[in-house]
């Protein structure tokens, strides 16, 4: 999995992916998302358009860093899901959790 940050005044970072979010590549996602969601009110947008594949290791990596990014007073927006990935998220029960958009636009709004 290959991964890249942008960054975006004011306070946000875009996280783009590419390739597959497994138990091997989650770890790396890992580390890039507590660097970013461990600033004061984090704001981050994570680019799905270019992911082949995600399975339970990366779809928690996604809730944690969410969850970590509302107790500092920020977010972590999950930009142009897969179908398939939108419905594992819908199947979990997530959906109502995690803020989905169908672009990186549109989850850099406010």
């Amino acid at each position: 999995m290959q991964v890249s940050v942008a960054h975006h005044p004011p306070n946000t970072a875009v996280l783009t992916l590419r390739g597959s979010l497994d138990i091997d590549t989650a770890p790396s996602l890992k580390a890039n998302l507590s660097r970013l969601v461990d600033r004061p009110s984090p704001r981050v947008v994570v680019d799905l358009s270019g992911l082949d594949f995600c399975d339970s290791m990366g779809v928690g990596v996604l809730v944690t860093a969410h969850g970590r990014a509302m107790e500092r007073g920020g977010w972590v927006r999950l930009a142009t899901p897969s179908g398939f990935l939108h419905r594992l998220l819908h199947t979990l029960g997530l959906t109502d959790y995690l803020s989905l958009h169908d672009d990186v636009e549109t989850a850099l709004k406010d």
